[in-house]
């Protein structure tokens, strides 16, 4: 179908029920080849809560067949005579959540993308799954043998960085990085993390390695608080064992990154918990709405309520570099690649400490080019 020597083919969803464990392994067609693009071996591929929410139609309408997966790490077989970034054959790359965004190569001007924020590009943003390149092809993602993407989002991996480290930076890892770097969090700073799973784990552990003076895990129960103090958290707030949470601890944290998306869970103490100018940042997407916000914790600590979308390829570099220095080492487990199915079941149910990581068994790196 491609064109090239190697099968392009992956665990397809075809509908709702595929969020279920109800993927196909089947053959899919690239996008059509560019001289910008690239072709990438998977190595291996982080599984995210993304991927779950799109197979099942969560956030709107999927385009079926989807192949889901985001989090890719593998090698270049194949680089056009126009690459960018100066990719080669050989080089081990790594795939986020975005792969093409406008780039201002249409007649409509982005200043977004002028200023480098091309993951907020509202004029033709491309996910790396689930979406449309802007010569028509479709994009499918890393639970897959290979994979075509343009070479402007794929990022370098620093040699020290093991692949199943890097493969859950490229979403989750950026998508905390971003936001508190972006809000200052460093020396002095009092930063707490709602919810610890795959996003607040990473929160927890950036926030540590940019020097924050303390860092307050707030989880419903106490049952991962050990975790928390070893991934480097200096305080926990268990929500659901002691009523007296909210009052021992009002206006006690400089900046709150919310990764939880539940929509019942209690949002407007946690704005309570900030101090004067204090920031809250979401970055938890639920299925449905948040609850619904009340006013006077913005009123009477001028709080700044804010999102984040996962990182441009500049803020996965300078992530990869700060997990290189710091020696962040996310809590992965890896699962074969054909049992991907189970693992999206077991993810939706839980079950990770704190990232699953699906591994092409059979995968062989490929020489570098000179």
């Amino acid at each position: 179908m491609s064109g090239t020597d190697y099968k392009f083919e992956g665990w397809l969803g075809f509908d709702k029920s595929s969020a279920h464990g109800n993927m196909k392994w089947e053959e899919f067609e690239p996008k059509p080849w560019e001289e910008t693009d690239i072709d990438i071996k998977i190595e291996c591929c982080g599984v995210c809560g993304s991927d779950i929410h799109t197979l099942r139609s969560g956030w709107g309408p999927t385009n079926y067949p989807c192949c889901v997966g985001h989090e890719v790490v593998g090698t270049v077989v194949r680089a056009g005579s126009k690459v960018e970034g100066g990719i080669k054959v050989g080089d081990r790359v790594g795939v986020g959540a975005q792969s093409d965004a406008c780039r201002n190569r249409t007649d409509k001007h982005c200043k977004i993308c002028a200023d480098g924020n091309y993951n907020y590009c509202r004029v033709h943003h491309v996910g790396t799954y689930n979406g449309v390149y802007m010569n028509g092809g479709k994009s499918y993602g890393g639970y897959a043998t290979y994979q075509r993407v343009p070479s402007f989002f794929a990022v370098k991996i620093p040699e020290s960085l093991p692949s199943s480290h890097a493969a859950p930076m490229l979403c989750a890892g950026v998508t905390t990085y971003a936001p508190l770097k972006f809000h200052g969090v460093g020396p002095g700073k009092r930063v707490g993390v709602v919810g610890l799973g795959g996003l607040g784990h990473f929160g927890v552990m950036w926030a540590k390695a940019l020097g924050a003076e303390e860092v307050v895990v707030i989880s419903r129960s106490s049952s991962k608080k050990a975790d928390a103090m070893a991934m480097g958290a200096t305080g926990f707030i268990a929500t659901g064992e002691d009523p007296e949470w909210l009052n021992k601890n009002r206006s006690t944290l400089d900046v709150i990154l919310c990764t939880a998306s539940s929509a019942d869970m209690p949002f407007n103490d946690y704005l309570f918990l900030l101090d004067l100018d204090g920031v809250f940042i979401q970055v938890g997407a639920p299925d449905d709405d948040l609850p619904r916000i009340k006013q006077m914790a913005l009123i009477f600590n001028r709080i700044k309520l804010t999102g984040s979308l996962i990182g441009s390829p500049d803020d996965i570099r300078e992530m990869f570099q700060l997990a290189v220095e710091k020696k962040v080492q996310p809590w992965v487990s890896e699962i074969p690649m054909k049992d991907a199915n189970k693992a999206i079941v077991d993810f939706e149910a839980g079950a990770p400490r704190y990232r699953f990581v699906l591994k092409n068994e059979d995968y062989t790196p490929v020489p570098a080019q000179a």
